[in-house]
């Protein structure tokens, strides 16, 4: 596996500090985020360091010589928007959003885009089913015309009120992806996998890999850990907000070991890209610059082939953030 990060955490740098940074931290590669301009509507989402609606030739080959300058790959696009939202402006949005991030995908000879489904989270899975079709069926088309691999990670999005109780993203288990590969049959459709949303959901992470071995794109390393005390005080069908925090990896209750030896054993040998989204972590730049340090050097440990290399220089990339 190559080990790599989000480079949602780092919305200060450039494209080119954040390849620097993964350089000299070393990381094989990174997967890029691509929002639109505008406002975020929640936590990590609207960073952008690469600018889809606008790739010509000259950016293309721009992107390729700092990819080879830093020897760093782009291990997917990445945006996380909700096409299935019950606002049909973002819906749209969202969705011609998405054929640019693809297009892009294509273009650079990535070939890999990870995104949501969607969701309109008051409606039932089934009252969401026709709505899907009618968004994914053409994006897959799409895709599947440029030969991109869409990865849907598996978040249920359904943390707080404003998206209780269904969640902005269908595609949260097993069940749910058996149909969405049914009614959508493309080899281009797949699944950006992250245990951590199994925890959360007190759902077995390690036995699906067996199955969607050949839907597994690409794969989230982030961590959870459950409060039981707050579980216990609120119950499982509270709002997860009372009872979990995202952790980075080893700091939470996943099985690193179980987990990345049942991905290997899977025949996965992609990208593993580090999501940080550790409050604990938030304060600084330097700390979000370590916490992704300590990620890489913790999941080293389980990736054959990882040379985990000294890092002397990151802190001063960080010195120029914004530049």
């Amino acid at each position: 596996m190559k080990l790599g990060f989000v480079s949602a955490i780092l919305p200060e740098f450039s494209l080119e500090q954040v390849l620097g940074f993964a350089q000299e931290a070393g990381f094989a590669s990174v997967e890029l985020m691509c929002w639109p301009p505008g406002k975020a509507e929640r936590r990590y989402a609207g960073v952008s360091h690469l600018d889809v609606t606008n790739l010509s030739p000259r950016a293309i080959k721009k992107t390729h010589d700092l990819l080879e300058k830093h020897q760093v790959e782009i291990s997917g696009l990445g945006y996380y928007p909700n096409p299935l939202s019950p606002d049909r402006d973002e819906a749209d949005t969202a969705a011609a959003h998405l054929r640019h991030v693809i297009d892009a995908a294509a273009a650079l000879g990535v070939g890999r885009v990870n995104s949501f489904v969607g969701r309109e989270y008051t409606k039932s899975v089934d009252d969401n089913w026709p709505r899907f079709l009618e968004v994914w069926r053409p994006l897959i088309a799409h895709a599947d015309a440029r030969n991109v691999k869409v990865g849907i990670e598996n978040c249920p999005m359904s943390f707080g009120a404003d998206e209780w109780p269904g969640g902005k993203n269908l595609a949260t288990s097993p069940a749910i992806w058996r149909r969405m590969f049914h009614d959508i049959p493309s080899p281009n459709f797949g699944l950006n996998f992250d245990p951590s949303h199994f925890v959360l959901q007190h759902m077995d992470y390690v036995a699906p890999l067996a199955e969607f071995r050949d839907r597994i794109f690409h794969a989230h390393a982030k961590d959870v850990r459950i409060d039981r005390k707050g579980l216990d005080e609120h119950g499982v069908f509270a709002y997860p907000k009372l009872w979990h925090s995202p952790k980075l990896p080893g700091q939470g209750d996943v099985h690193w070991g179980a987990f990345l030896g049942a991905l290997a054993d899977a025949g996965y040998d992609g990208h593993l890209a580090i999501e940080v989204e550790d409050r604990a972590f938030e304060g600084s730049l330097e700390k979000r610059l370590d916490s992704l340090i300590v990620s890489r050097r913790f999941l080293g440990q389980f990736i054959i082939g990882h040379r985990p290399k000294a890092v002397s220089a990151y802190r001063n990339l960080g010195n120029d953030a914004g530049s």
